[in-house]
């Protein structure tokens, strides 16, 4: 595993998992959950049930970070004038 990846180990639907991802990526998630009143094994499990199969856990957690902060940037951007 990379350096800079960070290991997390997750019960997922009751069975044990793995994910590495950068320390950024780990933070955003963390951020997310906490603003929607979720624990971080919560969001992950919710990101898991939508993956597709042949989209790796790590990548849909990328990704849905990288959504997430692209919609509240969209929603809080004001027009200039």
């Amino acid at each position: 595993m990379s350096r800079h990846l960070r290991k997390r180990s997750l019960i997922l639907a009751g069975h044990d998992t793995s994910v590495a991802l950068e320390s950024a990526f780990w933070n955003a998630l963390e951020d997310i959950a906490n603003q929607q009143k979720q624990t971080l094994p919560q969001l992950v499990t919710k990101v898991d049930a939508a993956r597709s199969p042949e989209q790796s856990l790590a990548s849909a957690l990328r990704v849905y970070a990288l959504e997430w902060l692209k919609q509240q940037l969209s929603t809080s951007a004001t027009p200039c004038t």
